[in-house]
């Protein structure tokens, strides 16, 4: 082979080398670009977006709710009754004080179950409600009697206006429902009552839950915010408008 043909098969090879080594450093791992494309492929999510409500949601503990704890191993520890005090916390003997305003009561036997990890071993706790508040629902506006009512049983939207003394003589058929959501929110729906008292969707008459509000306004009011933000408008008996 001639000294010239060497060198051009040397000057190939090299420049293929070349060409081989800048590909990889450019080259983007299969994996890492699957992920990336993944994450942008997520949609985003709001923080402040509406959350709904379980459907069959636990009692949440309360200030001034009663409860009594019995620890059935360590009988010393025993509390037939422990009030929930202002801020929400109660006090246990020989823990200390724990905060479990808006706690269930499984997570609140949890809580104390922590609270004497440092004193017994695996304590086992037994806690029921003595006293709590009671469910309610409140109707405001163009009723009878407004106020705030118990919600005893069942009960439809129907019903708690009659409850509630029926409709006044200044009130429109049309009936806003507002209820407590998840993270701050409240929904607010529309019930056109005069169809469902006249047997037209009275698939609509919603059930009523505890907390639930009800607005009957003295005029039509033509566009109402789907969500609300809890707290905002919640003179509605004075501004109703405030939630529109």
């Amino acid at each position: 082979m001639s000294r010239r043909a060497f060198a051009t098969r040397i000057g190939v090879v090299s420049l293929i080398l070349a060409g081989s080594l800048l590909a990889r450093q450019n080259q983007v791992p299969r994996a890492t670009l699957a992920g990336a494309q993944a994450a942008t492929a997520q949609p985003v999510q709001e923080s402040h977006h509406p959350v709904p409500s379980q459907r069959n949601p636990r009692y949440r503990i309360n200030r001034d709710d009663i409860l009594s704890l019995s620890f059935p191993l360590s009988p010393e520890f025993n509390q037939p009754k422990v009030m929930v005090q202002p801020d929400g916390y109660i006090t246990l003997q020989g823990a200390g004080s724990i905060y479990i305003q808006n706690l269930t009561v499984p997570e609140t036997v949890e809580a104390v179950k922590k609270a004497y990890s440092n004193i017994l071993h695996e304590p086992i706790v037994d806690i029921d409600l003595i006293d709590f508040q009671r469910p309610y629902f409140v109707v405001l506006g163009q009723v009878g009697k407004p106020g705030q009512y118990d919600l005893r049983y069942d009960m439809t939207v129907t019903e708690a206006v009659a409850v509630a003394g029926g409709f006044a003589p200044t009130a429109k058929t049309q009936v806003f429902l507002y209820r407590r959501m998840a993270t701050g929110w409240q929904e607010a729906k529309e019930l056109k009552l005069n169809d469902i008292l006249h047997g037209k969707n009275v698939r609509e008459d919603a059930e009523m839950h505890p907390g639930d509000m009800i607005f009957v306004p003295e005029k039509t009011i033509t566009k109402i915010r789907k969500y609300i933000p809890y707290g905002v408008g919640t003179s509605v008996s004075t501004s109703p408008a405030a939630y529109y």
